[in-house]
């Protein structure tokens, strides 16, 4: 039984670069290499490509990653977990299997885990057993878009990632699991820890760690406020968790990569997506960030113990996805002299054209590309004088609309600027509508989740 763990991240979000990965598993002597595909929204994004196609619905990024380093994984004695079978593990599950028989994988075991989909339990949750009020609002009248609902998928723990790998699992491929959990599980199962009080400590280490590995160079100098100090982030080197049994672990990078480990890159990535650092509730345990302590113990190594924590709670977090209508965009560019006159003249004129064509908006906005588009009303008004003397401003157009129809209307605005607009005017690729997903976050009785495991042999 091991004293020590080895475990990688291979990826913190769908597109994440995959060479750092297999840089990693060829040179990082990795018991476990875990990869992070999913967000909130994506389920009800991927929920959307299954209702089209019924063998649709995973990430085709986790797949053809898996199926390409299995060969070596296995010959290193690596195990590979991911949560990207979205909204379809199963279909993913077995394209792993169909690809593994193909490049000499054959007998590999591919685990799947299912149970996070409780879209067939909505009305049974909804009818008193749980009251499903949004998170985010206070509003409880979820009836009112029951009938618009695409997605409801629950963050579940790391029991059946750690069933899958008691069941001999090269490969565990799952659903909306927790983050951190990718990581739990492999902790969980090799030192055979109990979900129960007298373990919570060691949980909300194992949760703690996950956390900082789950957004792969997230920790390694990714999206750092000291940017400028990380050195060569186009080869990041992806971090390491050397995680021992007593709770602590050292949190590294390969030798020669970039990028930079220390406590501040650390303290960077525990703050990130975090509500009361005292309570960062997971499915697996309730870690406090504030109990941990941080320590350089070397050249990019920094030491993670202490950790203190709760068993887990009794609620668990389900993230329902909705339509809520189409969004029409559209942009267009404007050049030096008279930049910002002339986007203006642009805005005027649009909005002419969405009065004359009868756009039923239900919201519209302009940003200025340059001057206020990322922070909104945050930003200073524009001193006309000196946003004239730009090189170029542009201008975006969103406008929320009820229907397809009404939203394609803003596509064919943009382009009677071509012609009507001012002199000068630049365009990129007119935009097709696309439509809205909201979310509605919510709790729910632990008691509704059931998971689920079976192993495919390739």
């Amino acid at each position: 039984m091991k004293d020590v763990l080895r475990l990688g991240a291979g990826s913190g979000f769908w597109g994440d670069a995959q060479d750092p990965a297999v840089e990693l598993l060829e040179k990082g002597g990795l018991d476990y290499l875990c990869f992070d595909y999913l967000a909130e929204l994506t389920m009800a994004l991927l929920q959307r490509q299954k209702m089209k196609s019924p063998d649709a619905g995973y990430i085709p990024d986790a797949v053809q990653c898996m199926s390409t380093l299995l060969p070596k994984a296995r010959e290193r004695g690596t195990r590979l977990i991911s949560n990207g079978g979205g909204v379809n593990i199963r279909a993913a599950a077995q394209r792993i299997v169909e690809d593994a028989r193909k490049n000499g994988s054959a007998g590999a075991r591919i685990a799947l885990v299912e149970g996070d989909d409780l879209l067939d339990k909505l009305d049974l949750l909804a009818a008193g057993k749980a009251p499903l009020t949004n998170l985010d609002t206070g509003d409880e009248d979820f009836s009112a878009i029951r009938s618009r609902v695409v997605s409801a998928n629950v963050y579940t723990d790391s029991s059946g990632i750690v069933e899958s790998l008691e069941g001999g699992a090269d490969v565990v491929i799952t659903g909306r699991v927790s983050d951190n959990a990718l990581y739990v599980g492999p902790m969980v199962h090799e030192f055979g820890w109990r979900r129960d009080a007298a373990h919570a400590d060691l949980l909300a280490a194992s949760v703690t760690v996950g956390h900082i590995l789950e957004c792969a160079a997230g920790c390694t100098g990714g999206m750092s406020s000291r940017f400028a100090e990380m050195p060569r982030m186009g080869h990041v080197g992806f971090p390491i968790a050397e995680f021992r049994r007593d709770g602590s672990a050292d949190i590294t990078k390969l030798p020669g990569t970039g990028g930079r480990v220390d406590p501040f890159t650390i303290k960077e990535h525990l703050v990130y997506e975090i509500s009361d650092p005292r309570n960062y509730l997971m499915p697996d345990a309730v870690a406090d960030f504030t109990s941990l302590r941080l320590e350089a113990v070397g050249e990019d190594r920094v030491r993670v113990s202490g950790v203190k924590g709760k068993p887990a709670p009794d609620l668990v977090k389900l993230v329902v996805g909705y339509q809520d209508g189409w969004i029409g965009e559209t942009m267009a560019f404007f050049p030096w002299p008279n930049a910002y006159d002339r986007a203006c003249k642009a805005r005027e004129t649009m909005l002419e054209r969405f009065e004359r064509m009868g756009l039923a908006a239900e919201q519209i906005q302009f940003d200025f590309i340059g001057l206020n588009m990322l922070h909104g009303p945050a930003a200073p008004a524009p001193q006309r004088e000196l946003a004239n003397q730009m090189n170029e401003v542009g201008l975006r157009c969103a406008v929320r609309t009820k229907t397809r129809e009404e939203a394609d209307k803003v596509r064919r605005a943009g382009t009677h600027l071509w012609i009507m607009g001012p002199g000068g005017t630049s365009f990129g690729t007119p935009m097709k509508a696309r439509p809205i997903v909201a979310l509605w976050p919510t709790l729910i009785p632990r008691e509704f989740v059931r998971q689920t495991t079976d192993i495919l042999v390739a």
